[in-house]
């Protein structure tokens, strides 16, 4: 039996970061992947979808292009090359970390998938494939997979998950999405701007039902405005295949009661994802799940047995890309820097990558009225900002929440033109402490949407 002193199995925004810098502490590793290197973000998530969504935009834009003074007569959709765009960053991407990885000394990759064989002598066993390999330290970064539905007659159809979506040979005629959060929004808006018919169902009053009233209200708009035909507090009852290899779904209204049937080429399944925990023998060495199947991890991510940590998607404390990487960067301190990190600690800051996009941080107003706190409250909406009006670009607003007491932020959205950008200098403000009046006296770079942070500050009022 081989001895490591890490193994590492999964390589997400996590795992090859981890291997990366336990052997530049001349440690030796075991990386195992039983698929494609990169985890969801390169194979079929940030990366990719944003490449879907960056050609959408160019069709969107030349169908604007009068409002600029361009006039485009005609222009057409070759998905081949739309599709080559996307497939081509997957390869590249997941290529070259498959080769850095297999480039680092000190770092065994087994392209497998691996589980736990129990422990012995203060050490993990973990099989890899035909062989079983051993360390005192393991982590986990296996991510997460669509949940699939219970629903009727699925097992008669194809359907189709994130993936799958992305590596379609043809444009969908008419695509049917269940699930009305960032997978399905993001992808529904480009698909409908590429030239399909978009259907969304969604269980919820509105789609990303977490938000406030009103960033669900403005979401809804554009997306309908568009021509994406949104079914809210909808659950899909049934489907079954056509003739032509479609799908016929029957939606029943949750609110109403009512059915109705939609017919479309393809089914995109975008109710959430489950975590890639069931085939590894967790039980075995003392690991335990939530109710939900993901890994219970303390404040440090250090899971239920001592020297086994879970990063990323597998642990449910962030389903995202960057806080998988943060996860890494706070085990990475503590275990080789003599940190005290805590994911705990962390503001969380993400996007909906929709356009425009919708940049979060913080509380939500809701979360904020909610908290007893005394709460200081801005809104300004896009079409008073000059940037916004310049590039003709005016659906959205930035909300900024504020402790009257404390005068540190408490949340903001920014929904609307670089939404997703303008947020990051929220974030990183807030992770200063520092009060709202030093951004207020910063000095902003003219024209942008950002330099209006400051003035929209200047109207900060009680919420009632």
């Amino acid at each position: 039996m081989k001895h490591y002193d890490a193994i590492v199995i999964g390589t997400g925004q996590a795992g090859p970061s981890m291997a990366n810098q336990l052997v530049k502490a001349g440690q030796r590793v075991a990386v195992a992947e039983g698929y494609r290197f990169g985890g969801s973000c390169v194979n079929y998530g940030c990366r990719p979808t944003k490449v879907l969504i960056s050609s959408a935009r160019a069709a969107h834009m030349a169908r604007r292009g009068a409002d600029f003074g361009v006039m485009i007569d005609h222009f057409n959709i070759d998905w081949s090359r739309v599709s080559r765009r996307v497939l081509d960053i997957i390869e590249t991407t997941s290529a070259g970390t498959e080769q850095w990885m297999r480039g680092l000394d000190g770092v065994d990759v087994y392209p497998v998938y691996a589980r736990f064989e129990g422990q012995a002598d203060g050490l993990y066993q973990v099989r890899m494939g035909d062989e079983v390999v051993a360390a005192p330290r393991v982590f986990l970064n296996t991510g997460t997979r669509a949940r699939v539905p219970a629903i009727e007659g699925i097992e008669t159809v194809n359907w189709l998950d994130s993936e799958k979506a992305l590596r379609l040979d043809r444009l969908p005629e008419h695509l049917i999405i269940l699930g009305g959060s960032y997978i399905g929004l993001e992808m529904g808006q480009a698909f409908r701007r590429l030239g399909s018919k978009v259907t969304v169902i969604e269980t919820s009053e509105c789609p990303i039902a977490r938000e406030d009233e009103d960033i669900k209200h403005v979401v809804h708009q554009f997306l309908t405005d568009e021509g994406i035909d949104l079914h809210t507090s909808s659950n899909l009852s049934k489907v079954e295949p056509t003739a032509d290899g479609g799908i016929r779904a029957t939606i029943r209204n949750e609110f109403t009661g009512t059915e109705t049937v939609v017919t479309g080429s393809h089914w995109l399944n975008a109710i959430g994802r489950v975590p890639n925990t069931d085939q590894l023998n967790l039980e075995s060495v003392g690991v335990e799940v939530d109710k939900r199947g993901f890994v219970v991890v303390n404040p440090y991510l250090e899971t239920t047995a001592p020297g086994i940590y879970a990063l990323g998607d597998i642990n449910g404390k962030g389903a995202f890309t960057h806080t998988s990487y943060q996860d890494y960067e706070i085990v990475r301190d503590n275990l080789l820097h003599g940190r005290a990190r805590k994911w705990t600690d962390r503001t969380m800051a993400y996007a909906l990558f929709t356009d425009p996009p919708l940049g979060r941080v913080g509380m939500s107003e809701q979360e904020a009225r909610a908290s007893g706190r005394k709460v200081l409250m801005a809104v300004k909406p896009m079409e008073k900002m000059g940037r916004a009006v310049e590039q003709a670009e005016t659906t959205g607003f930035i909300k900024l929440l504020v402790d009257a007491e404390t005068e540190r932020f408490l949340g903001a959205a920014t929904l609307g033109l670089h939404g997703d950008e303008v947020i990051q200098a929220i974030s990183y403000f807030m992770a200063t402490g520092a009060s709202y009046k030093v951004m207020m006296e910063a000095l902003p770079v003219h024209p942008t949407i950002a330099e209006f942070l400051p003035t929209i500050l200047s109207e900060l009022e009680q919420l009632a």
